[in-house]
């Protein structure tokens, strides 16, 4: 049986120059949420926590778009959308 770390190897990815995630208000990640979920809850890890600048840094473009964050997140403080046609992941292994 195949790993999901070696079947994620195998997707592709075409990203648009325009994010299709966003933190709405990043000072709720700093004053409210202690915990950062994002930055365990996405499987592509997608969210980091950078505590120099005291912000969540996204690397918007290895996005599995499987929406965790939307749930995980306790203050609906991420806006997710798909990203445009032609744009994102693309799964070998569906």
């Amino acid at each position: 049986m195949m790993k999901v770390e070696d079947k994620l190897y195998w997707n592709r990815y075409r990203p648009d120059n325009h994010s299709h995630l966003e933190i709405a208000d990043p000072k709720a990640c700093l004053e409210k949420c202690d915990m950062k979920p994002c930055t365990y809850i996405c499987p592509a890890e997608v969210y980091a926590w950078n505590e120099e600048r005291e912000q969540i840094i996204m690397a918007y473009e290895g996005c599995l778009e499987c929406g965790a964050c939307l749930y995980g997140c306790p203050y609906s403080n991420i806006d997710w959308g798909n990203p445009r046609g032609g744009y994102g992941v693309m799964y070998k292994f569906g």
